[in-house]
């Protein structure tokens, strides 16, 4: 027996792990459900290197299909940490023109990556001088970065995400919480992170995962507590987005890839934990 509904929650995913075509993307998410889409790549390109032709064809095609992007999943700040700050800064004013063309506030950022024997604490400044001027950008350019708690950046532990936040300390930089990710770094999500990150959190990506070896499972089926964290944010009165990144098939080039069978498998997984915590997906 499901809850009577108490949230509600507007859905979304990668459409690029469902197929390289976008208009491909948009269908499969429509048929699960979602009213967004979040882009990280279409026709095989990354949104870091659309053209400005390429995100207005892309804009007319998700507008034909009535679908509305939830955030630019973009690949700033994954980096070796020892790059020049204008370097992602030069990235990252390209992709606020692409969340510009596609009407989203939301772009999804990193926190570095460090040479081979550097430790999170050699980097420690370079990561907050650029994620800082990162943040300034994002304030001036009217937009929200989301910091995803990637393995082996700087923020990959709860403890990092909230040294980041606390020192950026900017309302335009909050998080994306990823609790597939922080078991692969050897967190308990919920456990050990929930209420430290918890008025940071602004967005969920929806991905689970097996502590002993990694693999990425549907939402429910690994040790991410997305049981907890779904019936915590509810109660919270969390009404941000939730966007399937199911990581179910295989990786390529640009990102996880599940295929449209495994991504509706993903959604349905997800569909069943919200409903039995009273959270409408819309």
């Amino acid at each position: 027996m499901t809850k009577q509904a108490t949230a509600v929650w507007p859905l979304s995913g990668f459409g690029d792990e469902v197929d390289p075509d976008p208009a491909i993307q948009a269908s499969v998410l429509l048929a699960l459900g979602a009213t967004h889409i979040e882009v990280r790549s279409a026709w095989g390109t990354n949104v870091a290197e659309f053209s400005a032709d390429q995100a207005a064809e892309l804009k007319d095609i998700l507008d034909g299909k009535g679908l509305k992007v939830s955030a630019i999943a973009s690949p700033i700040g994954k980096v070796d940490a020892a790059l020049p700050v204008e370097h992602e800064l030069e990235r990252l004013r390209k992709v606020i023109s692409v969340a510009r063309a596609l009407d989203s506030r939301y772009i999804r950022i990193f926190s570095f990556y460090r040479a081979e024997g550097r430790r999170p604490e050699d980097v420690r400044g370079e990561v907050m001088v650029r994620m800082a001027a990162l943040a300034a950008l994002a304030k001036e350019s009217g937009v929200v970065l989301l910091h995803e708690n990637e393995k082996d950046i700087y923020g990959d532990t709860p403890q990092r995400v909230l040294d980041i936040m606390e020192t950026v300390d900017s309302p335009a930089l909050r998080v994306a919480w990823d609790n597939a990710n922080f078991v692969q770094v050897g967190v308990k999500p919920y456990t050990e992170g929930y209420a430290m990150l918890r008025p940071y959190l602004e967005y969920l990506q929806v991905k689970d995962a097996i502590a002993g070896t990694g693999e990425v499972v549907p939402a429910g089926e690994g040790d991410g507590e997305l049981d907890d964290t779904i019936k915590a944010l509810a109660a919270d009165g969390y009404s941000g987005f939730a966007s399937l990144e199911p990581h179910l098939a295989s990786a390529h080039e640009l990102g996880g890839f599940s295929g449209p069978v495994a991504f509706g498998a993903a959604a349905r997984a997800f569909a069943g934990l919200a409903a039995r915590h009273g959270v409408e997906l819309a």
